[in-house]
C-alpha cells in the first residue's frame, strides 16, 4: 500500500511540475515577462540543478532588465557548478549591461577552458551560436580542433561563416566537408542552393563556380566534376552539366543513368539543343536496351512536339522502327502510348490507336502501368466526343490510385470531362476539391477553371457564354485550332466586356503561339495585360510574351521588360522562379 501512495503521489507531483512548466512557457511565450519569472523561480527552486529552468529564469531577467540580480545568479551558480558555458552567459549579461570588457574577459575565458578539456567545445560553441556570437563560436571550434585534430566541425563553421558575411571561406569549409564526408553531400548542396537561390547579384553563384573550377583541375577526381555538374544544373546551364557528365563518364564508363538524367532535365526546361546532343551520346555510347528505349522515347517526343504539319506523316514510321528494333513488350510500354496517341491527335488514325491500346492492355502490368494504358484510352474517348466512356476509365485511375499524383492527374481530367460536357456544376465541386491538391500544376489548373466556372455564373445564370467557351476548349483539345479561334472570337464580339473577356485573349493568345503567329499573339497577350490588370491570366500573359520575343523572336531587351513585371509585381506567379532565371540570363548575369 506504501508503495502504491508513493506511486500516486510521484506521478501527481510530476504532472503538477508538468503544468507548471506549460504555464511559465505560455507566459515566456507572450512576452509577460514578470509572471514568467515567478514561475520559472518557483520551477528552480523544486529543481535547483535544472540548467533549462535555471537559464529561462536568467533570461527572463535579462528581458526585465534586472542585470545584476541575473549577474550574481549567473556567477554563484558557476561557484557552484563550474561549467564552462555558464562563461558565456556570465560574459552576455556583462555585454547586455554594456560592459564590453568584461564580457570580453569571460568570452575568453570559456574558449580558453577547452585546453582542459576540448569536449566542452559542444556546449560553450552551442552557447555562443545560440547568443548570435558568430566570431566567438568559431574561435571556439578553431580552438577545439587545434587541441585535438580528430574533431570536425566544418558543416557547423560553414553555416557560421556565412552568418558573417565569409561567403568564401565558407564554400571552401562546405567543399571541404563534402570530400571528407561524401555522404553529406545532399545536405551540403541543399544548403548551397539556397544560397544560390537567395543570391540577387550572381556573386555568391560565381564564387562558388570560381571554387569548383579550382578544385576539378587540381584535384583531378570526378566527385569533384560531378558537383561542378550539380552547380551549372542548379544555373540551368546544362551544356556546361554535360560536359562534367562526359568527363566522369570517359573516366568510369559504368553508367548513363546520370546523363540521362541531365537530358530529362534540359528537355523539361525545353534546352532542346542540348537535349539533343546528350541523347545522341547516349544512343553512341551504350548497348544497355533499356536507356536506349527511354533515350529514343525522348527524342521521338522531342521531334514530335518541334513537327510542322508536313512533317507528321514522316515520324510515325520512325516510332515504328524503333518498336521494331526493341520489341512490343512492356518495357517499350511508353512508346507504344505515344504511337497511339500520335496516331489518334496528330493523323486521327484512331482505330489503329485503340488496336495498340487494347494489344497493351495484354501485357504483364503493374497498377501504375495499368494506369498509364487507361488514362491513354480515356484521352482517346475524349477526344472523340465519348464522354460517358472516358469519365469511366479515369474514375478506374482515381479508384487504383487514390493517393498518387497519377490519381490525381485522373481526377482532373475527370473534372475537365464534365466541363467539357456542359455538366459544369458537378465540374466545379471536383475542381474545386482539387485547387488543394498537392501538386502545384494541377491545383493551379483545378483553380483557374474553378474560378472560370464561378465567375461564368455569377455573370450568367444561364451559362451560354461558358457553353460556347468550352466549345472552344474542346476544339483545342482535338487538336482543331482554327475551329477553335473562330469560336473563341466569336465569343468576344458576343459578349465584349464579359467576365470571361480576358481568359479568352488568353485562348486565342496559346492558339496563335501554337500555329506560329507570334505577332497575333503578342497582341492577344497584351488585351489582358493592358486592359485586364486585375485578372488572374495576367502573369500568364506576361510570361508567354516574354518567352516568345526571347525564344522566337529574338528580342531579348523585349523579353526582359516581360519578366522583370513578374519578378515585381507577381511575386506568387508559378512563373515566379523561372522568369528570374530567364531574366538573369537575358541581363547577363550567367558568367561564361
Amino acid at each position: 500500500m506504501k508503495a502504491i501512495l508513493f506511486f500516486l503521489s510521484l506521478l501527481y507531483s510530476v504532472g503538477v511540475l508538468a503544468q507548471s512548466e506549460q504555464l511559465a512557457q505560455h507566459y515566456y511565450d507572450k512576452g509577460d515577462f514578470e509572471k514568467a519569472k515567478l514561475s520559472y523561480e518557483e520551477l528552480s527552486k523544486q529543481q535547483p540543478s535544472n540548467t533549462f529552468y535555471f537559464l529561462r529564469l536568467i533570461e527572463t531577467q535579462q528581458q526585465l532588465e534586472q542585470y545584476d540580480l541575473a549577474e550574481v545568479q549567473l556567477l554563484n551558480r558557476y561557484k557552484t557548478y563550474k561549467q564552462p558555458s555558464l562563461l558565456v552567459e556570465i560574459g552576455y549579461n556583462y555585454q547586455l549591461k554594456k560592459e564590453d570588457s568584461k564580457a570580453k574577459k569571460y568570452y575568453d575565458e570559456a574558449v580558453g577552458s577547452l585546453d582542459k578539456n576540448p569536449n566542452e567545445v559542444y556546449s560553450i560553441a552551442g552557447t555562443f551560436e545560440k547568443k548570435v556570437l558568430v566570431e566567438y563560436a568559431l574561435r571556439t571550434y578553431e580552438r577545439a580542433i587545434a587541441i585535438e585534430p580528430k574533431y570536425n566541425f566544418n558543416y557547423k563553421m560553414a553555416l557560421l561563416y556565412g552568418q558573417s558575411g565569409n561567403v568564401d571561406k565558407m564554400i571552401s569549409t562546405f567543399l571541404d566537408e563534402a570530400a571528407v564526408n561524401q555522404s553529406s553531400i545532399i545536405v551540403i548542396q541543399n544548403q548551397l542552393s539556397r544560397f544560390l537561390a537567395e543570391d540577387q547579384q550572381d556573386a555568391f553563384s560565381d564564387s562558388l563556380r570560381k571554387a569548383l573550377l579550382i578544385r576539378v583541375q587540381k584535384e583531378q577526381d570526378v566527385f569533384w566534376n560531378g558537383f561542378l555538374s550539380w552547380y551549372y544544373v542548379q544555373k540551368k546551364e546544362f551544356a556546361r552539366a554535360f560536359v562534367q557528365e562526359k568527363a566522369i563518364f570517359k573516366r568510369n564508363p559504368q553508367s548513363l543513368s546520370n546523363i540521362l538524367n541531365l537530358a530529362q532535365l534540359s528537355i523539361e526546361e525545353k534546352d532542346v539543343e542540348t537535349s539533343r546532343n546528350i541523347l545522341n551520346f547516349i544512343l553512341e555510347s551504350t548497348s544497355d536496351s533499356e536507356i536506349l528505349i527511354q533515350a529514343n522515347l525522348h527524342l521521338l517526343e522531342m521531334e514530335i512536339s518541334d513537327a510542322t504539319a508536313g512533317d507528321q506523316k514522316k515520324i510515325e514510321p520512325k516510332i515504328q522502327a524503333v518498336l521494331n528494333q526493341f520489341g512490343v513488350s512492356r518495357n517499350t510500354l511508353k512508346i507504344q502510348l505515344l504511337q497511339a496517341h500520335f496516331l489518334a491527335f496528330e493523323l486521327n488514325e484512331i482505330p489503329r490507336a485503340k488496336e495498340i491500346i487494347d494489344n497493351a492492355l495484354k501485357l504483364p502490368l503493374n497498377t501504375f502501368e495499368q494506369a498509364d494504358v487507361k488514362m491513354e484510352m480515356a484521352d482517346i474517348f475524349l477526344l472523340q466526343q465519348k464522354f460517358n466512356q472516358a469519365l469511366l476509365f479515369y474514375t478506374q485511375i482515381e479508384n487504383d490510385l487514390k493517393n498518387d499524383p497519377m490519381g490525381h492527374e485522373a481526377s482532373l481530367k475527370a473534372a475537365k470531362t464534365s466541363y467539357f460536357k456542359g455538366d459544369f456544376d458537378w465540374a466545379q465541386k471536383q475542381f474545386g476539391t482539387l485547387k488543394t491538391a498537392v501538386s502545384q500544376l494541377i491545383a493551379n489548373d483545378a483553380l483557374e477553371y474553378f474560378l472560370l466556372i464561378n465567375d461564368s455564373n455569377v455573370a450568367d445564370s444561364t451559362q451560354v457564354a461558358l457553353k460556347q467557351y468550352a466549345k472552344g476548349d474542346y476544339l483545342k483539345y482535338q487538336n482543331k485550332n482554327q475551329e477553335a479561334l473562330q469560336v473563341f472570337q466569336q465569343l468576344l464580339l458576343d459578349y465584349k466586356g464579359d467576365q470571361m473577356e480576358a481568359v479568352t485573349h488568353l485562348q486565342i493568345g496559346e492558339i496563335y503561339r501554337e500555329l506560329g503567329q507570334y505577332d497575333k499573339a503578342l497582341l492577344a497577350f497584351q488585351e489582358i495585360i493592358s486592359k485586364h490588370e486585375e485578372s488572374i491570366y495576367v502573369d500568364e500573359a506576361l510570361y508567354y510574351s516574354a518567352e516568345i520575343l526571347s525564344k522566337s523572336l529574338n528580342k531579348p531587351d523585349e523579353a526582359k521588360a516581360f519578366y522583370e513585371k513578374i519578378l515585381f509585381n507577381h511575386q506568387d506567379s508559378i512563373y515566379f522562379t523561372d522568369s528570374r532565371e530567364k531574366y538573369r540570363i537575358l541581363r547577363g548575369d550567367v558568367t561564361l
